[in-house]
Order: C-alpha cells, then structure tokens, then sequence
C-alpha cells in the first residue's frame, strides 16, 4: 500500500510513499529499544545540546520546511514559517531548563534522605495529526527526548514528506541513530505497535474518536496514555467588551490555520445587550480575510487540508442553516479547483444543531446569544469538550472568577487561545487527558521514582500502613 501525498490547494499529486511492512517496522522498534538504553545514559547536558542542534536545524531550514508544509496540508506559507520557528522555540526551552525541571526534588522525612527523581520510561509512541504536522511533533518530542526517552512517530498519512522530514531534522543534528524515528503505517497497524513490548507509552494528538480507540488499546496493555483531542472552544463576549477589539480577535481565533485548530474559538457566545452590535463587527472582519492560494503572503485563510474535510464541513453548515440558523456571511463552496471553503458566519446557533454540538474542522463561526453571564457559562460548558476558552470583559476581576467555573484547560481572558511552551496545554471531559508543555509535560513520560535511605539507627517508623 502507498500513502499518497495530494496539493490542498491545486488537487495535484506530490508525491507517493511506501507503507512501512512488519519487518521494517520490527526493525524501528528495535532500534528505538536499542537506542534508549544509551540515550538514557549519555547525560542530559549532552541530550539538552542535541536539541540545541536540532533548533539549529529548523531555523537553517524555515523555508524549506514551510514549504513542504504548505504543499502537504495547505497552511499559508507565513504561517508555516512562523510554525517552523516555534518548533525551534519549543527545542531551546526544554535545553536550557530541563536540568531544572528534572532536578530531584527534597522530600523531608524521617529518613536520613528522601528524595524524588525523575527518569525516563523508554520508547514513545507518538501519534500526530496533520493540521500542525512539525509543532505537534515537537510538542511531544521536545520534552520526551529531554527527559530521556526516545520517540517513534506514526504521523498523519496525507503528510509522510514531513513525518520523514522530521526525522532526518533529527539525524542532521547528530541525535543518535534509533532516538527519532519515523513509522509509515496506517491506523490498522497502530494497535499492535502499541502492543509491542518495546513500547512503554503513547501519545496522541487528534479526534476524539482516534483517542478513543488509542486509550482504550493503551489501557489493554497497561501502558500511559497522554490525549489531547478535539475542541469546541467558547469565546464568552460580554456586554462590557470592547466590541471592535473582541470582533477583530474573533476572526482572527476563528480562523487560524484555517479554521483547522482544536483551540480555534468556534461558539461565539455573546451577550442579546451587544450581539446586534457585535454580529456586523465580526462578519466585516471575517469577510475582510483574503483567501486563496496559501504560497500568496497576501493569504490569511487557504484550503481545507483533504477534500473529504471540506466537504464535511460544507454538510456541517448546511444541517445548521436548516435546522434554523441565520446564514450571516461565507457558506458556499467556491467553484474551482482546491479545497476551499470561505470563512462563515451562522448567527443564532442553538444547542442541538450541528455547529453547536459538534467540532468543526473550518472557519465557520457559531454565534450563540445569550441573556446574562449565568446563561453565558451555562452555554459555554453545554458541550462534551473542554480545551480552552477566552472572555472578553472590561472587568478582569469578573473575568477570573468566571475563569474557574468554566469546563476547560486553558482560559484566556482578553486574548486568544494559543499554546505557549511554558504554560501547560491539555483539556477536560473529551478533549483528553494528560498535559504538554511546561514542566507538567515534561513529566509525563517520566518514572516519579521515590529515594528513600534509611535512619542511620534501627529505629522503627512511627507506622507501616500500606
């Protein structure tokens, strides 16, 4: 079987790969198990500076990279860019702090030293989706490969030019043969890599439906699990609001990566006070986003990654629009080739229609009007996700209290939802479970080993309760 490569925006044919056979992918996992036994070993100032080098790497490369990026799923090229230059980021923050973040910390007890230290687990299976196809990745590999462990990749398979990208930004680094690596298999083939004994955890990155099926193989064989999933995220317009602002911040929430974002703002949850006044600022902002050919610097919206995509989310609003919302802006596949669909905005979205009740993978903007504050967080947790979410107030004080009785892992009062290496990044109810980035992520994949040594005298503890 061949995994084919296909131009978002033109339908055209980049390029073939060969799916990885049971031998080839028996011969990776004994590499990775090969590899983690010296890579634990070699010292994590000689680890920390192998990620130096691969930061390295990535900026020598940028355009490169962004380009692929660009032709593989369709991210406007400064964007692919600006993609590039946070995996970078993301390397040269856990090498210069990871010695810190590892650091055994003191435990005072009775003993004559107790301490906790954090070692690696071993090969990591890393499961990444398509819409951030080098960031996911780095999002996980950073911090695994610090803390010790060793990464396998099975990425998206309408992405394979950058999956094996990836792994040779790795090997042009001088990370050790075995450390990084890349498997080309479908999703049949997941199950009994996670199965192989050589791999001791997984990660995933995707719908909620792979994530199910991913937990669930993990749990058979006992090993962790780390999901980050899908996102309806709540962006909570308040009559306080400086309107102009929120609405401007809106498209822009809305739309990154072209709406493909489990953290784009999707329901747009507005107070009746300022909804008329609201509704028109944010259609003009999202009708003024140029679409088009995402190699264009002029572009801030390009196609849908796979035509099956835009045509699900073509059916998404369709179903809305019939089941009573108002079609403010967008809503039309556009003639021509490419998979585009233009940044839409359905006003008057209710729960039990589609873009209230569902993730969808586009620009389309759901706007929900709501009496007061208390219907606002009624409507905001009314939903089975809960990755992040932002307020827009004039009153900050209110902003946080509201902050802790939203069902989400991430607030943002003011700001967009966005990912930050020193800021933890996971969700709640089926968004997933588990944390990436800051030292919360770093110790996913860690053995929180306890060290005790015992009193120097024979005396018994005060109690050996189980």
């Amino acid at each position: 079987m061949a995994f084919q490569s296909i131009n978002p925006a033109t339908e055209a044919l980049i390029a073939e790969y060969p799916e990885h056979g049971p031998d080839e992918i028996a011969q990776r996992l004994a590499a990775a198990r090969a590899a983690f036994q010296s890579w634990r070993e070699i010292g994590l100032g000689e680890r920390t500076a192998a990620l130096t080098r691969v930061a390295a790497v990535l900026e020598r490369n940028q355009d490169t990279y962004a380009r692929l990026i660009t032709a593989e799923m369709g991210k406007p090229l400064g964007d692919a860019r600006s993609e590039i230059a946070k995996c970078a980021t993301v390397c040269r923050f856990y090498a210069e702090r990871a010695a810190v973040l590892l650091a055994p910390e003191p435990a005072p007890t009775e003993a004559a030293d107790s301490y906790v230290a954090f070692d690696p687990l071993g090969p990591v299976l890393a499961i990444m989706p398509w819409n951030f196809p080098f960031w996911q990745v780095f999002r996980f590999a950073a911090p695994a490969l610090a803390a010790g462990n060793v990464g396998v990749l099975k990425h998206a398979t309408n992405v394979c030019g950058t999956a094996l990208a990836i792994e040779s930004a790795f090997r042009d680094a001088g990370v050790p043969a075995g450390v990084f690596q890349t498997l080309l298999i479908s999703s049949a083939a997941v199950e009994s890599v996670i199965a192989d004994d050589r791999i001791v955890a997984v990660t995933l990155t995707g719908s909620e439906r792979a994530g199910a099926a991913v937990a669930a193989a993990a749990g058979r064989v006992v090993k962790k699990s780390v999901l980050e999933l899908g996102g309806s995220d709540p962006f909570l317009v308040l009559a306080d609001a400086d309107l102009p602002r929120a609405a401007k911040q809106a498209a822009a929430a809305r739309t990154v990566n072209s709406g493909q974002s489990c953290i784009a703002a999707k329901r747009f949850i507005v107070e009746d006070a300022v909804a008329d006044r609201f509704v028109p600022l944010f259609v003009a902002a999202m009708e003024a986003l140029p679409v088009g050919d995402p190699l264009d610097p002029r572009t801030r919206v390009g196609p849908l990654a796979r035509r099956d995509l835009r045509d699900e989310v073509a059916r998404q609003v369709e179903r809305t629009v019939a089941a009573g919302a108002e079609l403010a802006c967008g809503g039309r596949v556009p003639d021509g080739p490419g998979f585009f669909y233009p940044p839409t905005v359905l006003d008057r979205v209710e729960p039990g229609m589609p873009a209230f009740d569902e993730e969808v993978f586009g620009p389309i903007a759901a706007v929900v009007r709501v009496r007061d504050e208390g219907e606002a967080l009624v409507m905001a947790n009314r939903s089975r996700y809960g990755l992040g979410a932002s307020i827009w107030t004039g009153d900050v004080l209110r902003a946080k209290r509201l902050s802790r009785r939203l069902d989400a892992g991430m607030v943002f009062i003011n700001d967009i939802v966005r990912s930050d290496p020193r800021l933890p990044f996971g969700g709640v109810k089926r968004s997933g479970f588990g944390r990436e980035l800051s030292h919360y992520g770093l110790r996913e994949f860690v053995n929180i080993r306890t060290i005790v040594v015992g009193a120097p005298t024979d005396t018994a503890p005060s109690s050996i309760i189980e």
